[in-house]
């Protein structure tokens, strides 16, 4: 069973369950567990782990358009080696700061390969949690950020010369959109962010709203390290870019005469990538069915 099938079958008894982070009161709080095997590519550093795990968790905070304050994680591993729990530790509290947030401990234990828990908590702003749930016909189809750096990355760790490892750690660093988060709460309809990829995104944002969506793949801004992975292949590129995922750019649906202000505001930059439709379109690229293919756990 993936996550999306045990989701609906958990439905009945948790009826929120879907969005980004839990909402308690004015509080939001969300989980994530990373494995060497699946997340952290042979030449990850302890480092970029650490920064990653954390900010996948401060991403879903900022999805909710909620102010992240601080951040936990669970640290195992088969073996234990100071150093390298001094640069997870590092490159979480470097995220951390890199949001406005605080890194305040966690856990330790031992595991057969090296694994990490993180949670994030935030507080919502005077707008309330943005959900996914909210998208309306009419609204304008929006993306942070460029698209297509974690793909590109997993291209550069497989060569696994040092020049390469080295790049590819950098753009698994990615900063998490929670400044953008809180400048779109109070004008996004719905929103999350794209640790499954674009294209699985858009379908999850259809099925909580009931809206489809029509997306202009040409608007759609990528990486510039997508370019030089996919050496001017098209198909190459979109596919890197909208269905790899793990890019951590919020995903969101905007009213119109919102998207101008918005986009000011949004330090990560804010880009109109299509438009909300009614649910009997679907969700198509350039008038073609858009394929629900993206980033799977389980």
């Amino acid at each position: 069973m993936n996550e999306r099938d045990a989701l609906r079958a958990l439905a009945a008894d948790l009826p929120h369950a879907g969005d980004d982070a839990a909402v308690v009161g004015d509080t939001v709080i969300t989980t994530d567990m990373l494995h060497e095997r699946t997340d952290f590519p042979p030449g990850t550093t302890r480092y970029t782990a650490g920064w990653r795990a954390v900010g996948a968790s401060l991403s879903d905070v900022a999805a909710m358009g909620a102010r992240a304050t601080a951040a936990v994680a669970v640290y195992a591993d088969a073996a234990f080696d100071d150093e390298k729990l001094d640069r997870f530790i590092a490159g979480a509290v470097d995220v951390c700061e890199a949001v406005d947030a605080e890194y305040v401990g966690g856990d330790l234990d031992t595991h057969d390969e090296f694994t990490t828990a993180s949670t994030a908590v935030g507080d919502a702003t005077d707008a309330g949690a943005v959900t996914r749930s909210g998208a309306r016909p009419g609204d304008a189809l929006c993306v942070t950020g460029e698209w297509g750096r974690s793909a590109a990355a997993l291209r550069l760790f497989k060569r696994g010369n040092d020049e390469a490892v080295e790049r590819a750690n950098d753009l698994f660093r990615f900063t998490p959109r929670v400044a953008d988060g809180l400048a779109l709460a109070d004008a996004a309809t719905a929103m999350m962010d794209s640790s499954d990829g674009l294209a699985r995104s858009l379908h999850q944002l259809s099925e909580a709203s009931e809206v489809g969506f029509e997306l202009d793949p040409d608007r759609l801004p990528v990486h510039p390290a997508v370019d030089e992975i996919a050496e001017g292949d098209e198909a190459e590129r979109f596919e890197l870019a909208a269905h790899f995922g793990e890019d951590f750019e919020l995903v969101c649906a905007v009213p119109e005469e919102a998207v101008e202000p918005a986009r000011e505001a949004c330090p990560g930059g804010l880009t109109r990538v299509g438009s909300v439709v009614d649910a009997a379109e679907g969700v198509t690229a350039d008038g073609d069915p858009l394929p629900d293919r993206g980033y799977t756990h389980g």
